[in-house]
């Protein structure tokens, strides 16, 4: 058979092709993390070409390679891996815990640190776990660069405030916003007894994976209206393909006061007020208060010496119990958990018990579509004691005579001291509180194309809290044979969101990260309270009880916001980085002139370790520009701050109204305009560094404006005013040591930040509140003071700087012994102008040990108290004990007046009693020892550790008064301490297993 060669070759040839082409289609895959949970956002690249891919949403990729090439997967946090191209194979990355390359929750979506243009603060589950405090915020202390955290005092249900960057108010909220699972929390301070609580503590550490701190404008102003002050996103466990898992983790630890001040004992107590009483030609009228407060013992030799701050501050104890089930598989994921917390406060009566539980579901019903639902319980109980300003409160305690017995010979509250005696609130009262909350989330999320996907949240927040207060027939100050108070408050809060997230990359460099959706939100708030009076015995504590109801109140509000929403991420080649977002809010807050704002925000990024000259340098190994720009809003000005308003004035019986307050229909929120520029360095793949400056300028802040008499209202509401705040911010995150056996790591931050006033209302008019001023060119609140001089050696007399203006236009800084002649002077800061932190981590082989150091510098604390407490026997106040340091003989260097009984001899409010408050504090320290594995293993456990841990071990400070962090339970009393409450020292021991 004759062949012919020219068709073979044609044959041939086209064989070739199809084999070519064949060879040269198409591999497909997924990209997992060790636990087998898609990974999103993944780089695939053939090596040697340049073809490239991203994985989706849900870890897939699809590129134009042949079997048998190499492909490169890399994705930040996880190490790069080459693997050779399979058909439908999976590509398993092991996490890095680079911290430049962590990804972040921000709102709506997630982002990559590596291609991050914002400035966002993260902590994650092992940084704050196991930390033994009853609140969440606590445990994020120093944790945070610009982020400044303080709980108002010691006691266990204690306010906490949260300053992102300082001030971005004067008279409208400063507290950040919290969302949790994208629910703006509700965090309403509910308290009805004058000290605030903090409604955050319905929340467990044991179930939060994250929380991501929004701090510049470009990553809050998607949140719009509400971002001036950051936002706080908080994101709880969900369960993880693979096996399931169980864990448990319990401790018991032990309390204290950090510090406690010292005071005179009985002794020395009668000589300074004998001292005082002679110096004024008064000793008969001591002598005869002095046997009044003995009672029959015998005062000058010490008879009875009653340490009053023993009483009121005891030893208290935590108990903490969780535990955690979660697992999944590629449809189903789970995680359920519970959490027992009891805390028997330092502070005698004041205790906290607490229960939450938490499941969170999804389920992909396809391939397209995934449903979920987050739902979160929780109940605590809280028996609380008065607020500072009350003579009951125990604190106040330490006012009382050491001379006085707490208590009789017959075990009851002596009725007979100087002030009411706390003892008898104790046993004749209680104040309990209870706060049931409940948050939940249902979602569904729609794959309409693998780069597109749309999501429908439906969320609910209900914060529910009733107060019992109830008095007894021997309760203080009682006049009707006993009074019941009870209140009960409902406040929810619904959100539903829906959204569109496109997430593709074109040409393997231009990468799109868009999303767009509108929101609505609607809040409700029902309170109600009555009181009861004449009750038949003690037995009787309820309101029905009481002969007569004699007062109750109630109220209904409500308010909503409409808000659509838009945000556009750009990447070229991962080195060029854009982002723009913009919200539009309206809320029924609002005159109806300016019921609708807009904010836009701007940032940008070069990540300049990706160009050619640097790519390849083994030293500098990461190097990113950033800036950004933008416009946010606060919203926290109240709910009909803009509404003509009249009340209830009933008159004979008959019912009636009464102007209340004038109507402005222009308006609206305070507007925050922040600026930032930084860059992010790394080194050796071993060091990280972020810093950055920040500016915020607020404008438009709400102030009651006079009006003239005719118009019937004293006051309107008006945006006069402007503040600004600024700062560094630097972070350093090392890996110092880091093999097999042995790991330490560095973490350290450190923030600068200047709050002042620019403008105030009526021709910049300073804004007088008690011992705190707001005066243009200075820092917001600062303190406005007499300033104290000291003691003429002479003649013991206090003295006091004029400050008045001489004719020459100087400051006349001579003193005088005449209080009415000095003048007031700004005198100081109460917030801090410089913060810091440091953490270290350090584990060998099975032990870990970590801690936190925190400090503050710049601010100072004004002992509102002092006036009382640090006399010289001025009154029958039992005094610190520095005020046996008194003046006594002339030629006397002292810093104490001469003790003069009622002769108010330096007694007066003055820098006297203003103190620096700068410390630093060991805040918490944590040692852990895991057992080997196969120990553990043959128990049929996966883990099992050992671990003490304690919060606040050590303060460093020179401040004189009980703690450099506690302040004055009153919202409106700045930077003030009276009688306030240390904070607890705590040390815990515990246990975690997991199967």
């Amino acid at each position: 058979m004759k062949i012919n060669l020219k068709y073979y070759l044609w044959l041939l040839s086209v064989l070739l092709v199809q084999i070519a082409h064949a060879q040269e289609g198409f591999i497909s895959g997924k990209v997992t993390d060790t636990k087998k949970v898609p990974i999103p956002g993944v780089n695939i690249l053939v090596k040697g070409k340049k073809n490239s891919t991203q994985t989706d949403f849900d870890g897939n990729f699809k590129i134009a390679a042949n079997k048998g090439d190499i492909l490169i997967a890399s994705y930040v946090s996880f190490a790069t891996i080459q693997v050779p191209a399979s058909n439908l194979m999976t590509i398993e990355l092991t996490e890095t815990q680079n911290e430049l390359d962590a990804v972040l929750v921000v709102g709506y979506g997630t982002q990559s640190k590596k291609n991050l243009t914002d400035n966002i603060a993260r902590v994650t589950a092992k940084d704050i776990q196991q930390i033994p405090v009853s609140n969440l915020q606590n445990a994020l202390v120093g944790k945070l660069a610009g982020v400044q955290i303080t709980q108002t005092n010691g006691k266990v249900e204690g306010g906490i405030s949260v300053r992102v960057r300082g001030a971005a108010s004067i008279s409208a909220g400063t507290q950040p916003l919290y969302v949790l699972d994208g629910i703006p929390l509700i965090t309403d301070d509910e308290s009805g007894n004058g000290a605030p609580t903090n409604p955050l503590l319905t929340l467990s550490t044991n179930e939060i994976e994250s929380i991501d701190v929004l701090k510049d404008a470009s990553s809050a102003a998607i949140y719009g209206a509400r971002g001036a002050n950051g936002v706080v996103i908080i994101t709880t466990k969900r369960g993880k393909d693979g096996k399931g898992t169980f864990s448990i983790n319990m401790s018991q630890g032990i309390s204290e006061a950090t510090h406690k001040k010292k005071w005179l004992n009985a002794k020395q107590y009668v000589e300074l007020l004998l001292e005082a009483g002679r110096n004024v030609n008064d000793l008969a009228s001591v002598e005869d208060e002095l046997e009044f407060l003995s009672q029959g013992t015998d005062w000058r030799n010490g008879e009875v010496n009653t340490d009053w701050q023993k009483e009121a501050l005891k030893t208290g104890y935590t108990t903490d119990a969780d535990f955690s089930v979660s697992g999944g598989d590629d449809k189903t994921k789970y995680f359920i958990s519970g959490s027992y917390n009891k805390t028997i406060g330092i502070i005698d009566s004041n205790n906290l018990e607490r229960l939450t539980a938490r499941t969170n579901l999804s389920h992909k019903v396809s391939d397209r579509f995934t449903a979920g639902m987050n739902i979160g319980f929780s109940r605590s109980l809280i028996n609380r004691v008065q607020d500072d300003n009350s003579f009951s409160s125990p604190l106040q305690s330490v006012a009382q005579a050491p001379i006085s017995q707490a208590r009789l010979a017959d075990g009851s509250a002596n009725p007979n001291t100087e002030y009411s005696n706390y003892l008898l609130a104790k046993d004749n009262t209680f104040w309990k509180t209870i706060m049931r909350r409940v948050i939940g989330k249902v979602y569904g999320e729609l794959k309409l194309f693998s780069f597109l996907k749309f999501n429908s949240d439906f969320s609910y927040d209900l914060l529910s809290q009733t107060e019992d207060y109830w008095q007894g027939k021997n309760a203080p100050f009682m006049a009707t044979d006993g009074a019941v108070f009870a209140s009960s408050v409902n406040t929810e809060n619904y959100v539903f969101s829906n959204y569109f997230t496109f997430d593709k990359t074109f040409a393997g460099k231009h990468t799109i990260n868009a999303v767009a959706g509108m929101e609505f939100n609607k809040y409700n708030r029902r309170y109600q309270d009555v009181n009861s009076i004449y009750f038949p015995n003690d037995s009787f504590q309820t309101v029905d009880g009481g002969a007569e109801v004699n007062e109750g109140h109630g109220s209904q509000t409500d308010y909503a916001f409409v808000s659509q929403f838009g945000r556009l991420n750009y990447s070229y080649d991962n080195k060029y980085l854009f982002k723009a977002s913009i919200r539009r809010d309206g809320s029924s807050r609002f005159g109806k002139n300016e019921r609708f704002g807009v904010f836009p925000a701007f940032s940008a990024g070069w990540v300049v370790s990706q160009e050619s000259f640097l790519k390849e340098n083994p030293v500098l190994t990461y190097l990113k520009l950033k800036g950004s720009w933008g416009k946010l809003g606060n919203a926290e000005i109240g709910n009909f701050a803009s509404r003509q308003l009249y009340k209830p004035n009933p008159y004979n019986l008959k019912s009636g109204l009464t102007f209340d307050q004038a109507g402005n229909d222009n308006l609206t929120w305070e507007k925050s305009t922040q600026t930032d520029v930084g860059f992010e360095i790394g080194f050796l793949n071993r060091i990280s560094i972020e810093a950055d400056y920040y500016q915020k300028d607020t404008d438009g802040l709400l102030f009651e404006v006079p009006l003239p008499l005719s118009s019937g209202e004293s006051t309107i509401n008006k945006n006069i005013g402007k503040i600004r705040s600024n700062g560094f911010e630097f972070t350093l995150n090392t890996k110092n040591i880091e093999n097999e056996n042995f790991k330490w790591n560095t973490s350290f931050n450190i923030t600068t930040n200047k709050s002042k006033v620019k403008s105030l209302p009526n021709d910049n008019t300073d804004i007088i509140n008690n011992y705190n001023i707001n005066r243009v060119g200075e820092y917001i609140s600062s303190f406005y003071l007499v300033e104290y001089a000291g003691v003429d050696s002479e003649n013991g007399d206090a003295l006091f700087v004029k400050n008045t203006i001489n004719a020459d236009g100087s400051i006349d800084k001579s003193t005088t012994n005449d209080y009415s002649e000095a003048k007031r002077v700004i005198t100081g800061n109460p917030f801090p102008t410089l913060m810091s932190g440091l953490t270290n981590t350090i584990t060998y082989k099975g032990i870990d040990f970590s801690f936190t150091f925190q400090g503050e510098w710049g601010a100072s604390i004004y002992n509102s108290a002092g006036i009382y407490q640090s006399t010289a026997a001025d009154y029958f106040d039992n005094q610190t004990l520095d005020q046996l340091n008194r003046w006594q003989k002339p030629g006397d260097i002292t810093n104490v007046p001469q003790a003069r009984f009622e002769g108010a001899n330096g007694t007066q409010e003055s820098t006297r009693y203003l103190d620096k408050s700068d410390f630093v504090r060991l805040r918490n320290i944590t040692l852990g020892y895991s057992l080997p594995k196969k120990a553990v293993n043959d128990m049929g456990m996966s883990n099992l550790r050992f671990y003490i841990t304690a919060v606040n071990l050590f303060t460093f400070t020179n401040y004189k008064g009980n703690d450099p962090e506690a302040r004055r339970d009153d919202n409106n009393a700045i930077g003030q301490d009276f009688y306030s409450a240390p904070p607890a020292r705590t040390i815990a021991m515990g246990v975690n297993i997991n199967f």
